[in-house]
């Protein structure tokens, strides 16, 4: 992907050094090479001067200078230290370099306890990470430093069994020592899961245990799964997928070893991305991506590549969960005229998807086109399960509308019944916009709870969209 160069090459910049070409690009920050030995980080005044609105850095470490008419500011890092964005970082293949972006996390934290670091740049020269205020969803520092060590997948520190699986690098012993250098509260963390324990030695755990069958192991959590809002849904997970994960042994008796694959579709926003993210938080187990922008290529063979090595990694991890994001975009029928380049894409699928559910890889394929996948892929023993996700009902809205204010300081005679008529047969992302928006209305009105009046304000705020809605809108947000 070609970037923007917003300084010519050859520019002298601060300290003597040259700009030459971007590395990496955002909105309001640049990466470039600055010498052979070193790289440089440019930001816009405005991202700087966030920063230090933050307190997280001071202003003596970055250099002013300005080009054309605007403002800008530049670190120099030698080539030593690493300088990169999280979601571009490899993982670490050494103690030090865990331990490096642990102290980064630390001091970062020691600066500004609350800020959102899941889109940061790692600038381990001056030990900080500084955000770059996406808007993107936050994780946790524990997600974070998990995320770090694995070289993108998305696991709690705290999953140490799972994460001391897929770190091969890393002594065991040695993680509690990298978590305690980043200041991440531990008190969840379980000394049997990290390895330190022999099971005989464990504490008795009366909601899980481990179970080890075909040296994979899998933990075993508590028995009931649930989906705030999906009835239907969360029976189902828990029918199929949960039920069949605590009781293997049972199931194994009678030759099921795993849950089959697993399609979601229906219209977008309908919750299907929701609902395969609150079952991966449920089993902690790393999951892998395939969508369109991760695997696709121009180039012949390319392609089935990348899905062959994702899927590897998956097995490598297991048990793990695979989502095949917006499937119908490189599965869609082979008998449209798809062309060699995409049937040899969804024959490594075909390939892949029964050794992946053998090796304990719970695949979750979504799309918003059921009808265009290929046959083949939606046959059983692919996909045994094809589940239509529709829009919540108002008894559904209800459920979500209550869990969503569970944790919201909220007025006792709030209406929800009448708020989920409203928003019955709707994206589910309407009825999450609608608590925020009564949240910043209340907040805004300078009230320490959401009441009837903020709620109210915020549903005739929040329309269904259609075409005609958006004609009449004064501003251009959708």
């Amino acid at each position: 992907m070609n970037m923007e160069q917003w300084l010519p090459i050859g520019l002298d910049l601060p300290l003597g050094y040259k700009a030459k070409k971007v590395l990496q690009s955002g909105n309001s920050w640049q990466i470039i090479q600055a010498s052979e030995a070193g790289k440089a980080l440019i930001a816009k005044e405005s991202l700087f001067d966030k920063w230090i609105n933050d307190g997280l850095i001071d202003e003596t470490i970055f250099s002013k200078f300005i080009y054309g008419e605007e403002v800008f500011y530049s670190l120099y890092v030698p080539n030593k230290y690493q300088l990169t964005t999280l979601d571009k970082a490899k993982s670490p293949n050494s103690k030090n370099d865990a331990i490096s972006f642990a102290q980064c996390l630390k001091k970062t934290r020691d600066r500004n306890i609350d800020i959102a670091l899941h889109d940061a740049i790692f600038i381990e020269s001056i030990t900080r990470l500084l955000p770059t205020y996406s808007i993107s969803t936050p994780v946790g520092d524990d997600v974070l430093l998990g995320y770090w060590l694995t070289g993108g997948i998305p696991i709690s520190v705290h999953s140490s069994r799972r994460l001391k699986q897929i770190v091969s690098w890393l002594d065991p012993k040695y993680l509690d020592e990298i978590i305690n250098v980043s200041g991440i509260d531990a008190s969840n963390n379980s000394i049997l899961e990290a390895g330190l324990l022999k099971d005989s030695e464990s504490p008795v755990d009366p909601i899980g245990r481990s179970n080890q069958l075909d040296g994979k192991e899998i933990t075993q959590k508590s028995s009931h799964f649930e989906l705030p809002g999906r009835i239907e849904l969360t029976h189902f997970f828990n029918e199929h997928v949960v039920d069949i994960i605590n009781n293997e042994e049972r199931y194994k008796l009678l030759g099921i070893n795993f849950p089959s694959a697993i399609i979601l579709y229906g219209p977008p926003g309908s919750g299907k991305t929701y609902a395969v993210e609150k079952l991966t938080d449920y089993l902690e187990w790393p999951m892998f991506e395939v969508d369109a922008s991760s695997i696709g290529s121009p180039y012949i063979h390319e392609t089935s590549k990348k899905i062959a090595d994702i899927f590897k990694r998956a097995i490598e991890s297991s048990p793990s969960i695979l989502v095949i994001d917006e499937m119908d975009a490189f599965l869609s029928d082979r008998e449209a005229g798809a062309g060699q380049h995409r049937v040899e894409e969804i024959a490594e699928f075909l390939r892949q998807i029964p050794e992946a559910t053998k090796n304990k890889v719970l695949i979750v394929g979504m799309t918003n086109r059921i009808d265009t996948i290929d046959s083949a892929i939606l046959r059983r023993g692919r996909f045994d399960h094809v589940i239509m996700v529709d829009y919540a009902n108002e008894e559904e809205i209800l459920g979500m509308l209550k869990n969503s204010l569970s944790k919201i300081p909220k007025a006792d005679d709030l209406k929800l019944i009448d708020a989920s008529k409203r928003l019955a047969g709707r994206p589910l992302s309407d009825a999450a916009y609608v608590i925020r928006e009564a949240a910043r209305l209340a907040a805004r009105s300078g009230k320490t709870l959401i009441d009837q009046e903020s709620l109210n304000i915020a549903l005739d705020e929040t329309p269904v969209r259609d075409k005609k809605s958006e004609q009449h809108r004064p501003i251009g947000f959708l």
